[in-house]
């Protein structure tokens, strides 16, 4: 999981291929180190995983010895996330929150020996970020030929928008150290004159089966070296007539058409069982309701599509992520028809009807595919579980794009 600190998930994680231990993606292999500096972060591996090597400690603070000592294969890593953010100040490299990655790259060339394999994640905009640019170079400095992409989880049947870059690096098993200085220049040539789609053949369908056809933004995409920021991931919002709430037709349109995806799965397969009791926690109170009425996503159990959860879920309200209608059989229209008409008592009375609520954080951990093995430890409060989980990776859509990267 990523951090939940004020960067955005400085969590990395090296892997041996030399034990056999079965993951989400079924890849032989063991954590030999997992690092980050996040308390609450750390308390929840820890009680999941309490064999695995934590380091409480930043990345830019182990050193290279160390590094070796370990002898990996693989690099898992999710660098801080607010360089890049579309709503940030977008700093890139001369952010401070980029020192680990910048560390990482500079130190990937001094390892004594190479992992064959990297997986990294970040938000859309780090495929445009000089960041990105500097990755490439080193990746491809060092002999890795690797494959860029945007995937969402509805690419693998999740009703949950999640737009994310990630990249797969893969170093031969002939690249040498004495022949490396050739490789390098190689790859920079390469680099330059070829897709990446040439240098690491794939089959997307294989990977992710359950196109998104009924909203293009959501389908997995791989991203050319040549004009990597041109994937939108989000439509833009078009002007048009005003719908109940602050929806414009399109926006309607949009959801009917996700709504009929029948190769996503429906939100109430991801819900805890029905306990009146343990939800009358989660509902959405009368202020909330006054004051975000009209900003809320609102789905039903049988929708097929939510918004991103983010780390002020539950907190925050708009722009955190959806809300569930627990009454279906209140029909939304007719709350939302000529509610700026009415006192705000009875604004309150109406939209109480529809019994509004937050998706649990077991709900949310379910639609970001984590298993059912997978646990809060207690002491952690719901707000800390929401805050880790908003900053968190897809394990569907991580365990596909490992399945391919070693494949």
């Amino acid at each position: 999981m990523q951090s939940g600190k004020d960067a955005c998930g400085a969590v990395a994680s090296v892997v041996s291929s030399d034990n056999n231990i079965h993951s989400e993606s079924g890849i032989p292999g063991h954590v030999v180190a997992a690092i980050d500096i996040n308390t609450t972060a750390n308390q929840i591996y820890r009680h999941n995983f309490p064999d695995t090597p934590l380091w409480n400690k930043t990345i830019e603070g182990i050193a290279l010895d160390d590094f070796n000592k370990l002898s990996f294969d693989m690099i898992l890593m999710s660098p801080p996330c607010q360089p890049f953010t579309r709503i940030g100040l977008q700093g890139d490299i001369s952010d401070p929150r980029t020192k680990s990655f910048l560390y990482v790259l500079d130190l990937l060339p001094r390892l004594h020996r190479l992992p064959r394999f990297i997986l990294l994640e970040n938000v859309k905009g780090f495929e445009s970020s000089a960041a990105r640019e500097l990755l490439v170079k080193t990746l491809t400095g060092c002999g890795y030929s690797f494959q860029e992409f945007m995937v969402s989880p509805t690419s693998v049947g999740i009703p949950n928008s999640r737009l994310r870059y990630f990249l797969i690096a893969k170093m031969s098993t002939s690249f040498s150290t004495q022949a490396r200085s050739e490789v390098r220049s190689q790859a920079r040539s390469e680099h330059s004159q070829s897709s990446t789609s040439d240098r690491v053949c794939i089959q997307l369908p294989d990977v992710f089966p359950h196109f998104a056809e009924a909203d293009s933004s959501e389908q997995p995409t791989v991203l050319s070296p040549t004009c990597p920021g041109s994937c939108q991931s989000e439509e833009e919002v078009r002007e048009g007539q005003v719908l109940y709430k602050l929806e414009t037709a399109a926006d309607a349109q949009r959801k009917r058409s996700q709504n009929q995806d029948l190769s996503i799965r429906q939100i109430q397969d991801f819900l805890e069982p029905q306990r009146e009791g343990d939800l009358e926690q989660h509902l959405l109170p009368p202020r909330t309701l006054l004051r975000y009425a009209l900003l809320l996503d609102i789905v039903q159990p049988t929708c097929r599509r939510s918004v991103c959860f983010t780390k002020g879920y539950g907190r925050y309200v708009e722009g955190t992520g959806s809300v569930l209608q627990g009454c279906t059989e209140t029909q939304m229209e007719s709350v939302f028809a000529g509610l700026d008409q009415v006192s705000e008592e009875e604004k309150v009375q109406q939209l109480l009807k529809l019994k509004l609520r937050y998706f649990t954080p077991r709900e949310v951990a379910n639609l970001m595919g984590f298993p059912q093995s997978f646990m809060f430890p207690e002491g952690v409060s719901t707000l800390q579980q929401y805050r880790t989980l908003g900053n968190s990776l897809n394990v569907v859509v991580v365990s596909r794009l490992l399945q391919l990267l070693v494949s």
